[in-house]
């Protein structure tokens, strides 16, 4: 059997509250920390990609057009395709070592 994604992640089904109302806890969007302040993780990833290897880099704190942009800039270094979204930008391959480089040279702290 597949396993359905619920709209409802926090639990609540049904409240016999008149006065109740949902808050998901959209949080606003943060600002963007300096490079500087950024721990970044870089990751090497192949679970449910029908075994193909991924470069994962987790940990931006940030607004989305930001996260989007650097992960442009890193699959343009890379030549690979790959996406930007959810605090984690995902390379198609294995660039761990030209990731952690280069972004280390733009004042990221990444390991």
């Amino acid at each position: 059997m597949s396993k359905k994604k619920h709209s409802n992640p926090g639990g609540i089904v049904y409240s016999t509250n008149p006065d109740f109302s949902y808050d998901a806890g959209h949080d606003e969007a943060q600002e963007t920390l300096p490079p500087a302040e950024q721990r970044l993780k870089v990751l090497l990833d192949k679970k449910q990609r029908a075994g193909k290897v991924v470069t994962l880099v987790e940990g931006f704190v940030g607004k989305e057009e930001d996260l989007e942009k650097l992960g442009k800039e890193l699959k343009t270094k890379c030549g690979a395709g790959g996406s930007a979204k959810d605090g984690v930008i995902l390379v198609q391959g294995d660039y761990r070592e030209k990731v952690v480089k280069w972004l280390n040279d733009w004042g990221y702290k990444a390991k």
